[in-house]
């Protein structure tokens, strides 16, 4: 087949291609978000560099934009190129059998408008993080997701939970499964990264302070807990500034990490040096971050946000999860709870490497994301 893949500039997306790179398939990307090449394998295609202008700027186009963005978006095609137009360019160069879109608002909205005009290619959408669970309480963003439910051909998800979502959204095409974001892991590399239970002296947390993410609530917490963490070190990693100003102001002998400021590889390193890993946002798939304290076997005490982190955590067994992310007084009795329970984490420890070696590593999630393309590649050539 001809897939063209749709996507941001992402780890999940460059990993999940590369699990194509010894298959029989011709790949193309389309840097849907104009940020330049993937640094990926040498045999896909990219289209970048395609964003132009049609007309030159306009005095009071920015204030438009920022101030009256639906009329913007309305008159956005006559100033520059747009995705949906330059995917039809794609298509008409390289007739694609499939195209392939990685998220939802950046990546597949833009192009449900030529998506539709071409109904002949078959489309394949991974849902990712907030995709479904969050927007489909904004209503102009409803319209359109049930749009592109009833548009798209195949369909996978991150968490079971976005599955039942879009079938009561309207979803009834052709389901692949659950499959982690950027597929699976190589457990044998990352293993020679993960410290004894006895030796791990850091509780990591994710400090993210945005829309969706609640990590300053988590900082809050250990704060009041300051006598339970006196022996371990607490890192804030991926923080927001808010997050940074208010350790600074409190003086909190916390160390932070800003929102790029260590590489996947470098906190990967660090979770396996972690006796905790708290998580805790409002909304979420199956966060990755999560999945990655689970293969560095950190203990998560993770938020849960449409029972989708119960999917793969059992509570007070293999981690613990926060019923409400707001609750600082909630947050602070798992940290506890944990840090005095150390028998339960250490036998976490053992439970989330068997979880990891059955359900997140490499080569099991590599077999199921080729079989997708394979069963797809079948059904074009029996027609």
């Amino acid at each position: 087949m001809k897939i063209l893949f749709v996507s941001m500039h992402s780890i999940h997306a460059i990993r999940w291609i590369e699990n194509l790179k010894d298959s029989p398939h011709e790949l193309y990307f389309f840097d849907v978000t104009n940020n330049g090449a993937l640094n990926t394998i040498t045999k896909v295609h990219q289209f970048t560099n395609w964003k132009k202008r049609k007309i030159p700027y306009i005095k009071g186009e920015y204030f438009l934009r920022k101030n009256y963005s639906n009329l913007y978006n309305l008159l956005k095609p006559y100033f520059e190129v747009t995705a949906n137009e330059y995917l039809d360019k794609i298509i008409q160069e390289i007739q694609p059998d499939l195209i392939h879109s990685f998220e939802m608002h950046t990546c597949s909205y833009p192009i449900l408008k030529t998506m539709i005009k071409n109904r002949n290619i078959k489309w394949l959408y991974s849902c990712w993080g907030n995709d479904l669970y969050y927007n489909r309480e904004i209503p102009k963003d409803l319209k359109t997701i049930k749009s592109m439910l009833a548009r798209i051909d195949f369909l996978h998800t991150d968490c079971e939970r976005d599955f039942k979502i879009a079938k009561v959204l309207g979803f009834k095409s052709r389901f692949f499964g659950v499959i982690p974001t950027g597929g699976g892991y190589d457990l044998a590399y990352y293993k020679k990264y993960t410290l004894p239970f006895e030796d791990r002296k850091i509780i990591l947390i994710k400090g993210y302070e945005h829309l969706f993410g609640r990590g300053l609530n988590v900082v809050k917490a250990l704060q009041y807990a300051n006598e339970i963490y006196i022996n371990y070190e607490v890192v804030v990693f991926g923080a927001h500034q808010e997050v940074i100003d208010f350790i600074d102001f409190n003086k909190l002998p916390f160390k932070t990490f800003g929102r790029h400021d260590l590489s996947q590889m470098e906190l990967i390193k660090l979770m396996g040096r972690s006796i905790l890993y708290i998580g805790n946002s409002i909304s979420d798939g199956m966060p990755n971050t999560l999945l990655e304290a689970i293969i560095m076997q950190a203990f998560p005490i993770q938020s849960n946000p449409g029972d989708a982190s119960a999917e793969i955590i059992e509570n007070n067994k293999n981690g613990l999860l926060i019923n409400d992310p707001n609750d600082i007084d909630e947050i602070n009795e798992k940290i506890i709870f944990a840090l005095t329970n150390l028998k339960l984490v250490k036998q976490a420890m053992i439970l989330n490497n068997e979880i990891a070696e059955q359900r997140l590593n490499y080569n099991y999630n590599q077999l199921k994301i080729e079989k997708i393309y394979s069963k797809m590649d079948c059904d074009f050539i029996s027609k």
